[in-house]
């Protein structure tokens, strides 16, 4: 299942590089292109805040 950002994001930017597919983008808040995610859970690893979740 793709995972998806929300409202808890702080736009650190943690998550953005360590997306193996590069489908992090970032805008307001951050977001993950639902069709590139392969769901590998490095963005969750790494997030501060807890933002990244199952979509």
């Amino acid at each position: 299942m793709p995972k998806t950002i929300n409202d808890a994001c702080i736009s650190c930017g943690a998550c953005q590089p360590v997306c193996p597919v590069n489908c992090i983008e970032e805008g307001d808040l951050y977001t993950i292109d639902a069709d590139q995610c392969i769901d590998c859970g490095a963005c969750v690893d790494i997030c501060p805040v807890d933002a990244v979740v199952d979509k």
